[in-house]
This record gives structure tokens, sequence and C-alpha cells, in this order.
């Protein structure tokens, strides 16, 4: 019998600033700001606010996926106070008019660090809106089980000496 993993998602939209930048070899860069919880596909960027200096975009819907398998780290974000959306966004292909793309959401600490390893893609925590951060716990809720910790146990030898890293003179020294 195939059981599934339990799963839930909710389609986020992503907005994206860019900022212009004083800077000699580059004049801007792109970093998440905020997700929008149940936002409509967005198959063009569109443009939401604009200030001197700085444009915000809502650059892009992607889907939320919760997995029963993690939600240690769901659990986890929501206890620091203060939860957040992680935002992976990569580079977007040369012939795109804008030089990123939003890649991945995630709710999860633990899988936005893979990412940040790679070094290529920008990720970034968003605050988590308070209906998000509720569904998510609902969520938690409902799939986590602690797992129970259990102590190792130690093998003991029989012939403690000729197991010992340094023989016999080892142990006396």
């Amino acid at each position: 019998m195939l059981v599934m993993a339990a799963r839930s998602s909710m389609r986020l939209g992503v907005v994206l600033e860019r900022r212009d930048l004083d800077n000699p070899w580059q004049d801007h860069e792109w970093r998440p700001v905020a997700v929008i919880p149940g936002a409509a596909d967005c198959p063009e960027w569109r443009l939401l606010h604009e200030r001197k200096g700085w444009r915000r975009y809502h650059a892009g819907t992607l889907d939320l996926e919760l997995f029963a398998r993690e939600t240690e780290g769901y659990k986890y974000n929501l206890s620091t106070g203060e939860p957040r959306i992680f935002v992976v966004v990569r580079p977007a292909d040369e012939d795109d008019e804008n030089d990123v793309e939003p890649f991945l959401v995630t709710a999860c600490p633990y899988e936005s660090q893979d990412y940040l390893d790679s070094g290529e893609e920008i990720v970034e925590g968003v605050p988590m809106p308070g209906e998000l951060a509720e569904w998510i716990n609902a969520f938690v809720e409902r799939h986590h089980m602690d797992e129970p910790f259990v102590k190792r146990k130690r093998k003991k030898h029989k012939d403690a000496e000729r197991h010992h890293p340094f023989g016999e003179e080892g142990r006396r020294g």
C-alpha cells in the first residue's frame, strides 16, 4: 500500500525591490521584501510602488508547499517571535528584461539554508503575514510528531587493552 505524505499549498505573490546603488561595479541590487498570500498568477512583472531610488514589483506567484516531514522547521520558524517566509531568487535568462526571477518560497529555515550554501541565489526572509502564520501553525498542529530522543548505548569491550588505540603502553602512560 502506497501512503502519500501529507502536504498542503498556497499561492504567494513575491514582491521584489530594485534599489539603485552608488557603486562603480553595480548600479542596482534586487531583494525580496514581501509576499502576498493568495495572489493571482503574474505572468508579467507589475510595478507596485516607486520612489526615488527604488521600485517594487509583483515579480511572480509561486506555490508555498508544506510537507508533514518538515514540520520541525516550520515549528521552529513560528517560535522565533518574528516568523519569516524565505524567498529564493535566481539569476534570470540573459534575454529576460529583468536580471533575476523568483524561484522558491518556503517556510522552512533549514531548506532556505541549503540554497544559501550555493552562493548563486539571493535568499531573504521576509515577514510572514499573520494569516499565513495561522495557516502554517494549523498544519503543524495537524501533522507534527515529536521524535523521541533515544540515547545510544556504548558497546562494552571484553578485551579493553586490545581495543585501546595506543595498546597496553598507552593505557599505562
